[in-house]
This record gives structure tokens, C-alpha cells and sequence, in this order.
């Protein structure tokens, strides 16, 4: 389990180490290394969701590490409340940023190689307010980027809340 310290509450999340064990093994490193630490929420989109773990307070990328496997076919779906790996069109290019679903998104579940769809890896445990909180901001433009909230809501730290696995 990890704690999300924001700049908006704590949240908590339960990580799913055996349907998705190569994302949950990546987040947890990120987790550990302080990575997501000072980096911000930078693309939020009512009934939709809220995106973070890449980027800093003025929009510089962090330099992550290599990308990993997309694990969508592990039957998990984009429900509300669960947390996916952002990536790019390149269906294996997840590295750092995730997201968190703040309705259902069956659009983004796996459904074949034409439509590869997201990584689901976690869930909201507690703290969904916090989560529904950064969600309604305000956002804008900002640095070549849509739906950037206009305050700045930072992920402060991300630590293990539980005793690492042996």
C-alpha cells in the first residue's frame, strides 16, 4: 500500500502485485527512489480523470527509467477510483506517469491488439475525496499543455505504507 501526500489531502492505494507484477515492481521503485516527490497533478479532466508522476511544477519532464511492459490484458478494468499507467500511442511506453480514474472508463480496458487499452495496477483505498477535490479545479493552458489545473497541485510524497514483500 502507498500514501499520497498532495497538496490537496492524503490519499491511499492498494497496488495489485499479481495481475499487474512488472508495473506494480516499476511503481514501487519510483515510489522508493522519492521520484514522484515535488512532481505535479498536471492534467485533470473532470469525468474523466486526473494524470501526474512526470512532470515538475514549471512542466519539465523528470527523466524516468526505461519503459515497461503493458500488462492490460490482466482483466482489470478502468473502474472508478483505479490507477492506470499513462503512456504514449507506442502501446509499451508507460515509465512514470499514471492516472486515476475518477469514473468508469470501460473505453480505456483492454480489447485487442487494435484497441491495447491501459494498465490498471491499483486502487483508491481511502481518500477518494482527496482525488474528487483535484478533480474539480479550475484548469487552463499552460507550457504547451491542455488541462493544466491553475493552481498547482503537488504530489509532496509517495511512500509504502506497509512492510516491502521478501
Amino acid at each position: 500500500m502507498l500514501e499520497f501526500k498532495t497538496s490537496k489531502g492524503t490519499f491511499t492505494v492498494q497496488l495489485f502485485d499479481k495481475q499487474a507484477p512488472i508495473t506494480v515492481a516499476n511503481f514501487y521503485r519510483y515510489a522508493d527512489e522519492g521520484f514522484f516527490d515535488g512532481t505535479i497533478f498536471h492534467r485533470v479532466i473532470p469525468g474523466f480523470m486526473v494524470q501526474g508522476g512526470g512532470l515538475t511544477p514549471d512542466m519539465e519532464q523528470k527523466k524516468g527509467h526505461a519503459p515497461i511492459k503493458n500488462e492490460a490484458t490482466n482483466g482489470l478494468k478502468n473502474k472508478r477510483g483505479t490507477l492506470s499507467m499513462a503512456r504514449t500511442n507506442d502501446i509499451d511506453s508507460a515509465t512514470s506517469q499514471f492516472f486515476i480514474n475518477v469514473v468508469d472508463n470501460d473505453f480505456l480496458d483492454h480489447k485487442g491488439q487494435s484497441n491495447y487499452g491501459y494498465a490498471v495496477f491499483g486502487r483508491v483505498d481511502s481518500g477518494m475525496d482527496v482525488v474528487d477535490a483535484i478533480v474539480a479545479v479550475k484548469t487552463g493552458n499552460r507550457a504547451g499543455h491542455q488541462n493544466v489545473p491553475v493552481e498547482t497541485i503537488t504530489i509532496e510524497s509517495v511512500k509504502r505504507i506497509d512492510a516491502p514483500a521478501k
